[in-house]
């Protein structure tokens, strides 16, 4: 075996039965479930303990990472949901209508993304318009953080699934 051929083994497109895939889709879900609409997960949990320091500073942190997300969301919002409907749909379409494995990969990690990023806007926009604080902001970051490791969870079981299947499938044993 040549080294180019080790390589070309490593870098090969076959997302499913690739170790970079599904470590890429691991560390993308384990951010995805650490990052609440820019706010770290272990500032949260420190929070929790209703510490009056790090109550002040998840609420500071909180109020910056909002009126960062709505000035973004209002200047680029709806070119920025153009473009990731545009991308989206040509890897779909690349990868379930031609059978391009990597577009299948692709979709079926930035689809559950997108729908990620919708909630953490939501969020953003309702404490933008209704400011929270305290025990009552800890508690809707740490739902809104359940339902993100829920649809993690959920995706990455469908993902595997999926990939088993189509591995199985290209060997023809199904």
């Amino acid at each position: 075996m040549d080294w180019t051929d080790g390589i070309v083994r490593i870098i090969e497109l076959n997302t499913f039965s690739n170790i970079w895939y599904w470590l890429i889709v691991i560390g993308t879900w384990s951010m995805a479930s650490n990052w609440l609409v820019g706010v770290p997960f272990d500032m949260l949990f420190r929070a929790r303990r209703l510490d009056a320091a790090e109550l002040a500073d998840l609420e500071g942190l909180v109020d910056i990472h909002v009126r960062r997300i709505v000035a973004y969301q209002h200047g680029l919002g709806p070119w920025l949901v153009g473009l990731l409907a545009f991308v989206l749909s040509a890897v779909g379409f690349a990868g379930f209508y031609y059978g391009l494995e990597l577009g299948q990969g692709l979709f079926i990690l930035g689809a559950p993304l997108c729908l990620i990023g919708a909630i953490n806007v939501r969020l953003a926009l309702q404490l933008n318009r209704t400011p929270l604080v305290g025990k009552d902001l800890v508690h809707r970051l740490f739902r809104v953080r359940l339902w993100t490791q829920v649809i993690a969870m959920v995706t990455m079981f469908f993902t595997a699934m999926y990939g088993m299947y189509f591995s199985l499938a290209k060997l023809h044993l199904f």
